[in-house]
């Protein structure tokens, strides 16, 4: 049992010495986006830990003392933290995820400014032409030539990083050689497409917004 309260000790030490660093880590990249180049697991804790050892020297010059009395109180030891929880989980909160908030935010409008024609959220072309994409039609040309597309809509779906590129279309159309609409495809039930099998992937707009399946219309004008 004699233990006990150093282990306690050495658990909040820990804590207080990693998680600033996991915090601005985490909400970085949430703000940033996922970054290709930063996709190891083993540079992320790198990047947590510096960030941490950063984050700390900061509280210590800045606060140090402070802290060590709200932390031991009146009677010494880690009284502080037993008899006013209230101030103890308020320090937490501002240090574990208020600050390295502020600075993740900080950073990331920095580096918008820096970069601004360059920096982009989305980690790759793909995720940016779906993340926001309303409904449209999809025409791919495979690898070996071959013309495929559909209806984009509420029911589809587009994978994103760091998953490998595929797409759902919910309905299936079928395609003259030279990539025209020839028309929906009767019962279809949807359309899976593999970004590796694809050579070029097209958006095409509708030229009705109003129709349900506007292909219709598509294919009748030959506006493909």
């Amino acid at each position: 049992m004699d233990q006990a309260p150093s282990t306690v000790l050495q658990a909040l030490l820990l804590v207080f010495f990693v998680l600033p660093g996991v915090s601005y880590q985490f909400l970085r990249e949430r703000l940033r986006g996922p970054v290709a180049r930063e996709s190891n697991l083993g540079e992320r804790v790198l990047r947590a830990v510096t960030a941490s050892v950063l984050l700390d020297s900061l509280y210590a010059i800045i606060s140090g003392p402070m802290l060590v009395r709200a932390a031991q109180g009146r009677g010494g030891g880690w009284d502080g933290v037993r008899h006013q929880p209230r101030l103890a989980g308020l320090l937490a909160l501002v240090l574990f995820v208020a600050v390295p908030a502020a600075a993740a935010g900080c950073v990331s409008l920095w580096q918008r400014r820096r970069l601004p024609s360059r920096y982009r959220a989305a980690p790759s072309a793909w995720d940016r032409m779906f993340r926001h994409r309303g409904s449209c039609f999809v025409r791919v040309r495979l690898k070996d030539g071959t013309w495929v597309g559909g209806w984009y809509g509420s029911e589809s779906y587009a994978t994103s990083y760091p998953e490998p590129a595929e797409l759902f279309l919910e309905s299936a159309w079928r395609m003259n050689s030279d990539g025209s609409f020839a028309g929906r495809v009767e019962r279809t039930a949807g359309l899976h497409i593999r970004g590796a099998d694809a050579d070029v992937v097209e958006l095409i707009h509708p030229p009705d917004q109003g129709l349900r399946h506007p292909g219709e219309t598509l294919a009748r004008t030959d506006a493909v």
